[in-house]
């Protein structure tokens, strides 16, 4: 008998699964999320969050807050290096500064805050929107139908059992997701890189920093590869360990836990900070592997994989958890669409079609950082050559269904400032006044953006007029042009000159999957 129902249910109340929840409330669904352990993440984890996630921040009306938690802990124009140790030499510089070249590419600029800070307020916001999150519960059980799906939910404080009847499921359940597994649904990519841990402590670093505010610090030496995150005072982080030993190319190397004992990550955390006159304390040893991989698709009926369950990454790039957080602004106005009647099922379909090739990219793209800057010696013949940050953040173009007028060219990257608008890229960032960007008109529907002319749009549409220098040539159309904007930021249509009603209607009927046959173009 099912006890229970609501429109998601959301497997997974952690980064991306709060995400996901907040992203539907702020589009009026409600959901259910269900998370097994007691409450959200205990540890830093990830902490590098890019111009997706801060302007997905912005869009929800977060930003300050997260940018006020932030500065309680890290430095804002931090960078990546390597040394030997925190007291031994630099030995490179791979970003100078963390939001270096960023200015004129969007409103708001990347940041630094760990994962357990960011979660309690993404977390408040998805109860105030309408979620409900209930922790200590996990599914054990899934049958799915042509009308929704019914989940087994395990209470495991009371140990009892109910059903709720959802119409569609987010897992958002991890890397090792039960729910991908019960699915049937393997994984495929490099494989595991190593056994690695994470030791965190406390010592008072500050003498060895010096003026030095960089949020990553590699460490290469014959004893350890690996990196440190530390706090803004220099007083407490986590080291990072990949691999032990002068001789990085055998297996032993990379199964840095196996028997670890407290002392002897004791004595390579002495070793990574490289004096014996900095007292240091470990305070946990978390074990964890590091893996490259991406499940070979990303949707089973009305269940779709979101985040670590999707795609599983090396911390080098800190793209792991902003990929689950570009999956979840993708998939959130999709079903919000359908469950609120306002699109086709179709629609749905091309979650998988955008987001899978732009996984597969960015997990090679992970991989070549971490085959680069950690163990180069284990080899590098087999990654993908460097796509630069700034592209992979803000570069990428999709192609699908939900895309009209593409240049169906098989790219799934472009520089920045070549986008210029072309259907299937994140919309461009355009100065509208003091602190005010054409992104901040996105977010809850569909946008018309036009220089000229009336303010006519289909209905559930928002038309605007902008008359701000550089909107034209951002764009790509010229003055009796228009651009469609879908909820997510992404260009849906373009028209780059004069068009008619019934085109833009068309388009937008596409997209929706309200109208399976294209508009000419």
């Amino acid at each position: 008998m099912v006890q229970e129902q609501t429109p998601v249910l959301i497997v997974g109340g952690s980064l991306v699964g709060l995400t996901s929840a907040l992203l539907l409330g702020d589009l009026g669904v409600p959901s259910l999320v269900v998370e097994r352990h007691p409450g959200t993440a205990i540890h830093a984890r990830a902490g590098h969050f890019q111009l997706g996630t801060t302007e997905m921040l912005r869009q929800v009306g977060l930003e300050r807050t997260v940018r006020e938690a932030s500065a309680k802990t890290y430095h804002p124009i931090g960078g990546i290096i390597a040394v030997e140790s925190l007291a031994g030499k630099q030995l490179a510089t791979f970003v100078k500064e963390l939001n270096e070249g960023v200015e004129g590419f969007s409103p708001t600029v990347r940041v630094f805050i760990d994962q357990d800070v960011l979660e309690p307020i993404l977390r408040e916001r998805a109860v105030a929107l309408g979620a409900t999150v209930r922790n200590r519960v996990e599914a054990t059980a899934l049958e799915q139908d042509d009308d929704g799906a019914t989940v087994t939910l395990h209470d495991l404080e009371s140990d009892e059992e109910h059903t709720v009847r959802a119409r569609y499921v987010i897992a958002a359940d991890g890397n090792r997701s039960p729910m991908r597994t019960r699915l049937g649904i393997g994984m495929e990519g490099h494989g595991i890189l190593s056994n690695s841990i994470t030791i965190y402590f406390r010592a008072d670093c500050t003498p060895l920093l010096e003026d030095r505010h960089e949020s990553v610090i590699y460490v290469h030496n014959p004893e350890l590869r690996g990196f440190f995150r530390l706090d803004r005072a220099g007083k407490a982080g986590f080291l990072v360990i990949n691999s032990v030993g002068a001789d990085v190319t055998t297996d032993e190397a990379v199964n840095v836990g196996d028997g670890i004992t407290e002392e002897r990550a004791a004595a390579m955390l002495q070793t990574a900070i490289g004096t014996p006159d900095i007292a240091a304390e470990v305070l946990q040893i978390v074990h964890w592997r590091a893996e490259a991989n991406c499940a070979t698709r990303m949707r089973d009926g009305r269940v779709f994989l979101a985040g670590d369950a999707a795609h599983v990454v090396p911390p080098n790039g800190g793209y792991g958890g902003n990929m689950g957080i570009l999956d979840a602004r993708n998939l959130a106005w999709k079903l919000a669409a359908v469950i609120r009647g306002q699109a086709g099922t179709g629609l749905l379909d091309t979650y998988e079609a955008e987001r899978r090739p732009l996984s597969e990219l960015t997990v090679e793209q992970a991989y070549t950082r971490y085959a680069t800057r950690v163990v180069p010696e284990r080899g590098t013949d087999d990654a993908e050559p460097f796509i630069d940050d700034l592209t992979m953040e803000i570069g990428l173009v999709m192609n699908s269904n939900a895309v009209i007028g593409g240049a169906n060219d098989g790219a799934r990257y472009m520089p920045a400032a070549e986008t210029r608008g072309r259907p299937g890229t994140r919309a461009p960032h355009v100065a509208l006044g003091p602190d005010r960007s054409t992104l901040d008109l996105f977010g809850r529907s569909f946008v018309l953006l036009r220089a000229a002319g009336d303010d006519w749009a289909p209905p559930g549409v928002e038309a605007h007029v902008i008359d701000s220098d550089g909107f034209l040539e951002a764009y790509g159309i010229t003055r009796d042009g228009a651009t469609l904007i879908r909820p997510d930021g992404i260009v849906g249509w373009r028209s780059t000159g004069a068009f008619a009603h019934d085109e833009l209607t068309a388009a937008l009927n596409s997209i929706l999957a309200l109208d399976v046959t294209p508009p000419v173009a």
